[in-house]
């Protein structure tokens, strides 16, 4: 079987079950933001040789695809989801992270201001995955709005995911010998 199936030369493409929608469609745009992130945290690994890292990273992305699975199938066809076997969203996911910001957090990583991300590689990759993060988190609050709310835990969980990544990104910055990570405080206007 090739991958080019020609399915989606119209402009559609499939969902769980067989379902298909227009490739704009909200439900392909959250999940398909996912994907991006699931790319970018996919980079960050790469340029990262710091285990705690790479292991939070490994562990996200195996939750992104569960997110993403969740998200590509209607909400009609979650039961049966569920029968096959498919994991959802789930709080175990969430608390996962919160121990990752709580254990972050008792590193003593000082911030004042906006962080200026750059200060090194890994760490700016670390930012851009938090900005595809969020832009996923948008995603999903779209797709709320505009049919059958998705799990809420997804929003949740990709809340926290953002806060996690930028403490990473900060983590990551002190683990550079003399980098000076770089925080600014808002302009006055």
């Amino acid at each position: 079987m090739s991958i080019a199936t020609k399915t989606g030369d119209n402009g559609t493409t499939g969902l769980m079950y067989n379902r298909r929608v227009s490739k704009c469609h909200p439900r392909v745009e959250a999940y398909g933001t996912m994907d991006e992130l699931n790319t970018a945290l996919g980079m960050a690994k790469a340029c990262s040789s710091d285990a705690l890292i790479r292991e939070f990273i490994l562990a996200t992305q195996a939750d992104l695809v569960v997110a993403m699975g969740e998200l590509a199938t209607l909400p009609e066809d979650l039961p049966r989801y569920a029968k096959d076997g498919f994991r959802r969203v789930e709080a175990s996911l969430i608390d996962r992270l919160d121990g990752m910001v709580r254990e972050l957090e008792s590193r003593k990583i000082s911030f004042k201001g906006w962080a200026t991300p750059g200060a090194t590689i890994g760490a700016a990759t670390l930012d851009v995955a938090r900005t595809a993060c969020r832009r996923a988190e948008r995603r999903a609050a779209a797709l709320a709005e505009t049919e059958a709310s998705p799990n809420p835990s997804i929003l949740i969980y990709l809340n926290r995911l953002s806060d996690a990544l930028w403490l990473l990104a900060r983590w990551a910055e002190t683990r550079e010998p003399d980098v000076q990570p770089t925080h600014e405080q808002p302009a006055k206007t």
